[in-house]
């Protein structure tokens, strides 16, 4: 749907429950579109959704690195 800029400020809740709902707007100045109307998406995050689904035990990042992965690390080593 194309509207005009004076019928967007009437109808502007009306004009974003369409939107919503998935219907194109635009807001045009005279006959020339200029601007389109978008619905922001929000993710769906979901906290634990890999629950019980995660198995076995990960890295120990408290543990001391082995002296060869040091120094690696520090790029002493060829």
């Amino acid at each position: 749907m194309q509207v005009t800029v004076h019928a967007a400020k009437t109808n502007l809740s009306k004009l974003i429950e369409a939107v919503l709902a998935g219907e194109e707007v635009i807001i045009a100045k005279g006959k020339q579109p200029v601007v389109k109307i978008v619905p922001i998406l929000r993710s769906r995050f979901r906290i634990g959704v890999l629950k019980d689904q995660i198995t076995g035990a990960g890295p120990d990042f408290f543990e001391p690195m082995a002296d060869e992965d040091l120094a690696l690390w520090e790029g002493e080593a060829e």
